[in-house]
């Protein structure tokens, strides 16, 4: 259990995020950061009082607080709509950004517009970190994923170990779920890693796939498997496409919990992070999705894995699109 845990973000993963962290008592205190809602100033006056006064955060934080007695979990916890509430955290979760949604005549940002406004976040962020807890570890969700893993790095310079992103946990939980249905068994019977950048271009590992330790070709033909894999690159537009608002929730904060217990309980766990490489992978100085031993330091060791020649293709690929959008992000930086 850690002293205090802090979750920048109050929407629908925050609210999981602060809703599983006390009834999993894993720190004594959880503070969220949210400055939803608004002061519109074109409102009436009376009405930008009453959203001065209202708190995404702060409610989220009162109506979990006040279950604590019924599941017997004095875990405490409160919002703000500044960054007080995450002062002293050890651990950092952060969802901070704003999701791509259609505008009222049904035209949806550009993917530039949405990098740019979703940096503009990250900096306030980077600044509350900064100025509230500067040693804590940072395991960051917020999309576009490896963008914002990006810009913190560049914006607060913490250790390598201190920082990472949560995307392959996520992306290969989808791809187990997926080869369970698929081959009629317990999800507990298959593992399996997802790497590179979360994206479209992510790669979904098939030599490392196993069911009950036995290679994922024994179960499932190559056209069902090569099916799963797109299906996994596309998972979360599937989820966004069904629910018709937001994107998926429940899924990112449980893999970011998974993260979060490994840092907590120093398991010295290998689960599939966004870690900063610098000679792995033949990569240096980008933030992508690989293997690695997380423990109380958070990512202590970055593991190599063994890929066939299509599969290092396709993370080279991976690589290369993650350095593209890093590349736009020092631009747009250089600007803010």
């Amino acid at each position: 259990m850690l002293n205090k845990i802090g979750l920048i973000g109050g929407g629908y993963i925050g609210g999981v995020l602060l809703q599983e962290i006390v009834k999993r008592r894993l720190a004594r205190e959880v503070g969220m950061s949210d400055p939803a809602p608004f002061v519109n100033p074109n409102d009436p006056p009376e009405q930008q009082a009453t959203q001065a006064k209202q708190s995404v955060a702060k409610g989220k934080a009162l109506d979990i607080a006040e279950g604590t007695p019924t599941i017997r979990s004095d875990v405490r916890c409160y919002g703000s709509k500044d960054y007080s509430a995450i002062e002293g955290a050890e651990l950092i979760i952060n969802t901070a950004g704003v999701p791509r949604k259609a505008r009222p005549d049904g035209t949806f940002p550009t993917r530039e517009e949405l990098l740019t406004i979703n940096l503009k976040v990250t900096n306030d962020v980077a600044k509350g970190i900064q100025k509230y807890c500067p040693d804590a570890i940072i395991l960051s969700i917020a999309n576009p994923l490896d963008a914002i893993v990006y810009t913190l790095n560049k914006r607060l310079n913490p250790a390598k170990s201190r920082l990472f992103g949560m995307a392959g946990q996520l992306d290969s939980g989808r791809y187990c779920y997926f080869v369970a249905e698929a081959a009629k068994v317990s999800v507990e019977n298959v593992s399996a890693m997802v790497l590179g950048g979360h994206g479209d271009d992510m790669v979904p590992v098939r030599s490392s796939c196993q069911v009950g330790g036995i290679p994922v070709e024994k179960f499932l033909d190559e056209a069902t498997l090569a099916a799963i894999e797109s299906r996994t690159r596309k998972a979360g537009g599937e989820v966004v496409g069904l629910l018709g608002f937001g994107s998926a929730f429940a899924s990112p904060a449980w893999a970011a919990l998974e993260m979060a217990e490994a840092v907590i309980f120093d398991k010295r766990k290998i689960i599939p992070v966004c870690a900063l490489l610098e000679g792995e992978y033949g990569v240096n100085g980008l933030y992508v999705g690989v293997p690695a031993i997380v423990g109380k330091n958070g990512v202590e060791e970055v593991i190599e894995m063994d890929l066939t020649a299509a599969e290092k293709a396709a993370f080279d690929h991976s690589v290369g699109a993650v350095r593209k959008t890093c590349d736009e992000v020092d631009g747009m930086l250089a600007k803010l």
